[in-house]
């Protein structure tokens, strides 16, 4: 479970992180990147899978597991450099396993990172 100092959870949070368009994607996973944090800031992560991708909450809630457990051992691993990523599912996020979300979320932090 992702800890809950790295839930990104308020709506004004999401708001402010879409508003900034710092987008990167993906065949899994559109990645919203927020502004740079400060030293003593954590690096929260929201995760969005819409009524699109799949009408059962059972679908939808599995793909939000899958990509909060591959975030938390990322972050784990490394120190990001954002205040607030948000992770928007595409519709073959429903068909993937654990190790391909893995995979998608790491891609997507390096692309991020070259880029922003």
């Amino acid at each position: 479970m992702l800890p809950k100092e790295n839930r990104l959870n308020k709506y004004s949070a999401f708001k402010a992180t879409y508003h900034l368009k710092h987008t990167v994607a993906d065949a899994l996973f559109v990645l919203y990147a927020g502004k740079e944090k400060t030293e003593n800031e954590k690096t929260k992560i929201g995760f969005v899978v819409s009524k699109k991708i799949h009408k059962r909450a059972v679908k939808r809630n599995k793909i939000k597991r899958l990509a909060r457990e591959a975030s938390r051992l990322m972050l784990k691993n490394k120190d990001l450099k954002w205040t607030s990523l948000i992770f928007q599912a595409r519709a073959k996020a429903l068909d993937s396993n654990f190790h391909e979300v893995y995979n998608s979320i790491e891609q997507l932090i390096e692309k991020a990172e070259k880029k922003f």
